[in-house]
């Protein structure tokens, strides 16, 4: 069944849906965010710079003053801690550090056991922070399913059942829901089938857990300089030297967290694409509509197709939905501005009440947009300069909230030449394939985009989707 099954609105009543919504965050609306921190006005000398202020940066400088109390760390944020991607995503935070188990079997298939079982003991260890320093953050653990629909093709289904298998295999507490116990689940009629994982993922507010980290870290004794922005990276041969508008920091060692942003070393602009993701989220339920959705168990939900949606319930029973458009614009131009965009809220608008037509009347009361670090593996890489005194973690390709403290823990091993069980996998050791330049990059780009639009919708994996299999590239919305 394609998508052509599915039928059309006959009205344009989703556009008003979209009319009077605020066009920032959900997450950041109407919230005590936490007094911001200096500017750092005077040089500073380190043992530690995080360089970034988002998941990735804040879970490295914790970690290292875990592991060592006395180090001293600084923390320098080009804005406000958490302002980029760290609170501009749906929530989800996900065991996986791989972007899901077919990823890891397809790109490292001797290592699929290892890397779970360190994905499972990163997710602990979050859990255990946010518990221990009481972050409040909305965590909820209600597990995930993934959605085959009736939107896409029925051979989704085939590759649900697959990772079902294989996760139950690997100890995975997982459910295989048929169409009607999709359908019992979470209420709609485009649902064909779903694979509940029970024990892999839990729901934040994701700009309260950045702040809380931001506490956390704090705490520890990190020092955290905000509106501060890395210029300039170079090695003094003693020391590393970070240049900010106003003064310099001198470190030992230097951890690069600064994802879809420019890099301070050049060489990584070739592994990574900024893609705009966009996000819509609903006035808050009435009780009958709450019934009307069923969703008792609050799990998040996210198509399996190329093309997916991710959608979730909130705190206080809104319903988060957002993906299918990735957008790529060329020369990887990121502006503040490309933060919106109407024909894809437009589009997103659509296809949820062509999801839940039982809500009819809903309007969204928040749009948003926000840049992912994709990289051709979709799972975070890492690398080092400078004999090993500068190091990076990037290419989370949404999948980071959790991932992000793996990045910062492997970041940390490499700068001390830890062997770890982490650094000694081909998972850490290598890199993505490079993307190619410009104007290549930004052709394949669209090439890729209307091959996995054409797969979704024929369920026929083209010759450029094949080529692209081989060379072991990537791209997903």
């Amino acid at each position: 069944m394609g998508r052509s099954a599915i039928p059309p609105r006959s009205s344009e009543r989703y556009l008003d849906a979209i009319a009077d919504a605020e066009t920032f965050p959900y997450w950041l609306d109407d919230v005590d965010e936490p007094d911001s921190n200096p500017t750092a006005v005077h040089d500073e000398d380190c043992d530690l710079c995080v360089v970034g202020g988002g998941f990735t940066g804040l879970w490295t400088a914790i970690i290292a003053k875990q592991r060592d109390a006395n180090r001293d760390v600084v923390l320098i944020e080009s804005h406000e801690i958490g302002s980029g991607a760290s609170s501009r995503n749906g929530g989800f935070m996900d065991y996986s550090l791989t972007h899901g188990i077919a990823n890891a079997q397809e790109r490292f298939p001797d290592e699929v056991a290892i890397l779970e079982q360190l994905g499972r003991e990163n997710f602990a260890e979050i859990e255990k922070v946010i518990r221990e320093h009481n972050i409040d953050c909305d965590f909820e653990r209600n597990g995930a399913i993934e959605v085959a629909s009736s939107w896409h093709t029925e051979n989704y289904t085939d590759e649900l059942q697959e990772d079902f298998a294989q996760l139950r295999d690997l100890g995975h507490d997982v459910v295989w829901l048929d169409r009607d116990a999709m359908r019992s689940e979470v209420h709609s009629p485009v649902f064909t089938g779903g694979l509940w994982a029970k024990d892999s993922s839990a729901l934040v507010d994701p700009a309260r857990l950045a702040w809380g980290l931001k506490r956390v870290a704090q705490n520890f004794g990190v020092r955290i300089y905000e509106d501060t922005r890395a210029i300039d990276l170079h090695d003094t041969k003693r020391k590393i030297e970070i240049k900010t508008p106003l003064a310099k920091i001198k470190a030992n060692n230097v951890a690069l967290s600064t994802n879809t942003f420019k890099p301070l070393l050049r060489k990584i602009n070739k592994y990574i694409a900024p893609v705009y993701d966009y996000c819509l989220v609903t006035e808050p339920l009435t009780p009958e509509q709450v019934v009307s959705v069923g969703w008792r168990n609050r799990q998040g939900l996210a198509d399996v197709s190329n093309q997916f949606h991710y959608f979730r319930l909130t705190a206080d029973n809104r319903i988060l939905w957002g993906g299918y458009d990735a957008i790529y614009y060329f020369g990887g131009q990121m502006d503040k501005e490309l933060e919106s965009r109407p024909e894809s809220w437009a589009m997103l608008s659509r296809q949820f009440f062509t999801t839940f037509p039982q809500l009819e009347g809903v309007k969204f009361s928040h749009m948003w947009g926000a840049p992912i670090d994709t990289c051709a593996r979709y799972s975070v890489f890492w690398g080092t300069q400078f004999d090993n005194r500068v190091a990076y973690a990037l290419g989370y390709t949404g999948l980071g909230v959790a991932a992000s403290r793996f990045g910062g823990e492997v970041m940390l091993d490499l700068l001390a030449g830890d062997e770890t069980r982490a650094t000694q996998t081909e998972f850490v050791k290598t890199k993505p394939r490079a993307f190619p330049p410009e104007p290549f990059r930004f052709i394949g780009i669209q090439a890729t985009r209307w091959s996995l639009d054409y797969e979704d919708r024929t369920g026929k994996r083209n010759l450029w989707l094949r080529l692209l299999d081989r060379l072991g590239l990537g791209f997903d919305s």
